[in-house]
C-alpha cells in the first residue's frame, strides 16, 4: 500500500501480494470512525488523518491490517496477506456491496470444481443440466424459470455471456468457455437495482472475475466414474511487479450415466496479460472454446413407468449438438487525478451453435419424428466506458459514476428446421439473419450522509432490431428506449448493522423475430422491484442477512425457439423472503445456510389457474466446509428445491429434490490431492422437468405430463495437482 499525506487527508493503493489492486478494500480510521473504500485501481481517499490514528485495512480473504499514523509526511508500501477467512475481522461495510461478503466466505471456504458451481454460490440460485452436459444450465432464481438466462445477467470479466435473439432462446447463456480454476471471485445482485447492468437484469446478474495473475504454474489430472476424464494445464509466463501473463488449457471427456454415451467433449484455452504503466492499467484477453455432445434428452414418465425405457434410457438418442466460441477483450484504466479515473473495455466475439432436439417424439410427424435443428453463426462487437470520481461534500465522500455501452450482435444463418437423425433436413420452419443493437447509458450517484447512503440512479436503453427473412424475403423492422430509475437507501447503524432499501425500474427482454415479426406487440415490458433488508453480525463469528422482496411485471413474455412462437404470460407479480447466514464453528470449521421462499402468481388468471410454471416456491441449500492453508479440506453440501407447479393450474406437479454432494483432499505446498462426489446418498432425483405434450411412435392420442431428465446418481472424482 502506498500512502501520499497532505496535512489531514491520506490517499493510498491496497494491493495483493502480486501487486494487483484489491476494489472494495474497506480503509476505517478505528480513531475516529471515518472511511473509505478502495477504487477499481485499489486507490482510495481518508479525511481528516491525524498522527496517532489507527486506520484499519480489511478484504476477505486477506490478514486485517492494522496501521499507527506516527508522520503525516509518512509513505508507506505495504500489501496485504492472503490467508484463510476470519469471520472476526469481517465487518459489515457501509457500502452497496456489503452483501458481497456472503459469496467471499463461500469462496474462500469451498473451492470451486465447475463453471456452473460458482453460479450457486449466488444465494437461492438454483441450475439444471438437460442436454448431454454441452447445453447451457437451466437457471431458477426467485420464482423465475429463466430457462437458459432470459432474466438473469451474465458475464465474465465484463463479457457478455447472455446471447441476445439466441437461435434456442433469449439470453441463452452457456459458461462453459469459462475454466474453473482461473475464477477469482463473482460479483452478483438480485432484482433491477444496479444501473450498470440492462438487458436481461430482472431476477438479478453475477459478473465472474478471473484471475489477473498466476502464484504458480500447475498441472491438474482428474478422473472418475461413467468415462469421466480431465486435465487442466495454467502455466505463469510472466511473473513481475508491474507486468504479467499467463496461459490456461483445459480437457474433458465423460459417457455420462446414460445408456446411450454422450461421447461429451470440451476444450478451453485462455490468455491474459496485463501491465502497470505509470498510474494506468491494461489488460489483454483471448479464449477459445469448442464442444460436442450426444444427449439423451427428456424423456416422459409414463415411459419409464411402463418399463419401456429406464430413468437413464432415451425415446430419441439422437439429440446433442455442438458450439464453439472465441473471445478478444482489450481493457485500459486512464488515471486521470488521485481522484477519478475512466475504465474502458472493447469486446469482440465469434460464436457457433448447432442443437438438436426432440421435445415431443411423434406428436407432429408420426413417421419421421419432432426431431427439430437450432442452428446460427453470430459476431459481437461491444464496447464500455466509465468515469468515476470520488469527492467530499464537508466531511463525508461521495462517489459519482457515468457510463455507456454499445453492443451489437450480428447473427447469420439463425436456423429452425425440422429433421431426422441429425442427418436429413424435412422441413425449414425458420430461417434468416438478425442484426441487434444495443446502446444505453447510466449515471449513479452515491451520497454519504452521515451514516445514511442514498443512491440514486438513472439509466437509458435502445433497442434496434433488424430481422430479414430468408423463407419470404421480406425485412423486418423495429426500435424502442425505455429509461430505467432505480433508488438505493442504506442506513449504516455500525460495522456489525446495516438497513437496506433497494428499488427500481427494469424491463423484460425480448428476441427480434418476435418484435419484428409482430408476434408480439410489447417490445420491452417493464419491470418493478423492491428489496426491504439488513445485513447483520448476530455475533464476532457470524453473518445474517435477510430481505423481503417484490417484483412485477408487466408482461412475462417468452420466447420458445423450440417452436419459434412466443408465449404470453400476462402480467405477474413475484414476492418473497432471503434468508442467508454464515457461522465459523472453529478456525478452520465454517456453516452456512441459505433459505428462499418464493410467491409467484399470473396476476391476470383466476385464481387456482394462476401458477407461473416451473416458478420455483421453496429452495435451500447449505453444509460444513473446512478450510486449511495446508493438509485436510473438505465440505459437504446440500441443495433442496420443493415440489413446484409444472402448469398454470398446478395439476401436473414438478417433484422436488434433496441432493447432497461432498469433497474431500489434502494439500501440501506443491502437491494436492482430492475427490469429488457428487449425490451422496445415490438420490434419485429429476435435473430438470418440464410440463409437455407428446406422443409415442405407435401411441393412439397425445398425453401432457411430466417429462424429465434424470439428475446425476453417485459419482466420484478424483483428482491430482502438481505446482510447479
Amino acid at each position: 500500500m502506498n500512502f501520499w499525506a497532505f496535512g489531514q487527508k491520506m490517499g493510498g493503493v491496497v494491493t495483493d501480494q502480486q501487486n494487483y489492486p484489491l476494489p472494495g478494500t474497506y480503509i476505517s480510521n478505528i480513531t475516529d470512525g471515518t472511511h473509505a473504500h478502495t477504487d477499481e485501481l485499489g486507490r482510495f481517499h481518508l479525511e481528516s488523518v491525524k498522527v496517532g490514528d489507527t486506520l484499519a485495512v480489511s478484504y476477505v480473504g486477506f490478514k486485517t491490517l492494522q496501521l499507527i499514523v506516527s508522520d503525516i509526511d509518512a509513505k508507506f508500501e505495504i500489501e496485504l496477506t492472503e490467508q484463510v477467512v476470519e469471520l472476526s475481522e469481517l465487518t459489515v461495510t457501509p457500502d452497496l456491496n456489503a452483501i458481497q461478503a456472503l459469496t467471499k466466505i463461500d469462496l474462500n471456504t469451498a473451492p470451486v470444481t465447475s463453471s456452473q458451481q460458482i453460479l450457486r454460490s449466488v444465494p437461492g440460485l438454483m441450475i439444471g443440466q438437460h442436454a448431454g452436459g454441452g447445453k447451457a444450465e437451466q437457471i431458477f432464481l426467485r420464482g423465475f424459470d429463466i430457462d437458459h438466462g432470459t432474466d438473469f445477467n451474465m458475464s465474465v470479466d465484463g463479457m457478455p455471456v447472455n446471447m441476445v435473439s439466441h437461435a434456442h432462446g433469449q439470453g441463452y447463456s452457456d459458461l462453459h468457455f469459462l475454466i474453473p480454476e482461473l475464477i477469482q471471485d463473482i460479483h452478483w445482485g438480485k432484482g433491477p437495482y444496479d444501473a450498470s447492468k440492462g438487458n436481461f437484469t430482472t431476477a438479478g446478474y453475477a459478473n465472474i472475475r478471473t484471475k489477473s495473475s498466476l502464484d504458480a504454474s500447475s498441472i491438474q489430472v482428474e478422473g472418475g466414474q461413467f468415462n469421466s476424464f480431465r486435465t487442466v494445464g495454467l502455466f505463469n509466463l510472466l511473473d513481475e511487479k508491474k507486468h504479467s501473463a499467463y496461459l490456461a488449457t483445459e480437457y474433458s471427456l465423460s459417457d455420462g450415466p446414460f445408456e446411450s454415451s454422450q461421447n461429451f467433449n470440451r476444450f478451453n484455452v485462455m490468455g491474459k496479460y496485463n501491465a502497470l504503466i505509470g498510474d494506468d492499467r491494461i489488460g489483454i484477453q483471448f479464449s477459445h472454446f469448442t464442444s460436442s455432445w450426444t444427449a439423451s434428452g427428456q424423456i416422459p414418465q409414463r415411459a419409464v413407468d411402463s418399463g419401456q425405457i429406464t430413468r437413464f434410457g432415451a425415446i430419441d438418442d439422437t439429440e446433442g449438438g455442438n458450439t464453439s466460441r472465441s473471445n478478444v477483450k482489450l481493457d485500459f484504466v486512464k488515471t486521470i487525478d488521485d481522484r477519478s479515473f475512466i475504465s474502458n473495455q472493447l469486446y469482440y466475439g465469434v460464436y457457433d451453435f448447432e442443437l438438436y432436439s426432440n421435445f415431443t417424439f411423434f406428436l407432429e410427424d408420426p413417421v419421421n419424428g419432432d426431431q427439430i435443428r437450432q442452428k446460427e453463426s453470430r459476431q459481437i462487437l461491444m464496447a464500455t466506458s466509465e468515469w468515476n470520481k470520488s469527492f467530499d461534500m464537508g466531511s463525508y465522500e461521495n462517489l459519482l459514476k457515468i457510463g455507456g455501452s454499445l453492443r451489437n450482435d450480428v447473427v447469420k444463418d439463425v436456423e429452425l428446421s425440422h429433421t431426422a437423425n441429425r442427418i436429413t433436413t424435412l422441413d425449414q420452419l425458420q430461417f434468416g439473419n438478425i442484426n441487434e443493437t444495443n446502446i444505453s447509458a447510466f449515471v449513479q450517484w452515491d451520497i454519504e450522509l452521515g451514516k445514511w447512503l442514498l443512491s440514486p440512479m438513472l439509466r437509458y436503453d435502445y433497442f434496434k432490431f433488424n430481422y430479414d427473412d430468408g423463407l419470404t424475403g421480406i425485412q423486418h423492422f423495429d426500435s424502442q428506449g425505455i429509461a430505467s430509475p432505480k433508488m438505493n437507501v442504506l442506513y449504516n447503524h455500525s460495522n456489525k448493522l446495516q438497513l437496506y432499501f433497494k428499488s427500481g425500474f427494469g424491463f423484460h427482454s425480448n428476441d427480434a423475430r418476435a418484435i419484428t415479426t409482430g408476434l408480439t406487440d410489447l417490445i420491452l415490458p417493464r419491470a418493478f422491484g423492491y428489496d426491504v433488508g439488513f445485513i447483520l453480525k448476530p455475533t464476532t463469528k457470524s453473518f445474517l442477512n435477510v430481505a423481503f422482496w417484490s417484483l412485477d411485471l408487466e408482461e412475462e413474455l417468452v420466447y420458445v425457439g423450440d417452436a419459434g412462437i412466443v408465449e404470453r404470460g400476462g402480467e405477474t407479480k413475484r414476492y418473497g423472503v432471503d434468508l442467508s447466514y454464515r457461522y465459523q464453528l472453529t478456525p478452520w470449521l465454517f456453516f452456512n445456510q441459505d433459505l428462499n421462499y418464493t410467491h409467484a402468481r399470473s396476476v391476470e388468471e383466476a385464481e387456482g389457474q394462476n401458477y407461473i410454471p416451473l416458478a420455483p416456491s421453496l429452495t435451500a441449500s447449505g453444509g460444513l466446509g473446512v478450510a486449511r492453508s495446508q493438509g485436510i479440506y473438505g465440505g459437504i453440501r446440500y441443495r433442496y428445491m420443493a415440489d413446484r407447479p409444472a402448469n398454470e393450474d398446478n395439476s401436473i406437479v414438478a417433484t422436488g429434490y434433496l441432493v447432497v454432494d461432498m469433497n474431500m483432499g489434502y494439500q501440501m505446498k506443491n502437491y494436492t490431492f482430492g475427490v469429488n462426489i457428487e449425490n451422496l446418498f445415490n438420490t434419485e432425483w429429476n435435473e430438470t422437468q418440464f410440463a409437455t405434450e407428446s406422443r409415442l411412435q405407435n401411441e393412439p392420442a397425445s398425453v401432457e405430463e411430466i417429462h424429465f431428465t434424470p439428475g446425476t446418481p453417485f459419482s466420484l472424482r478424483a483428482f491430482v495437482k502438481i505446482k510447479f
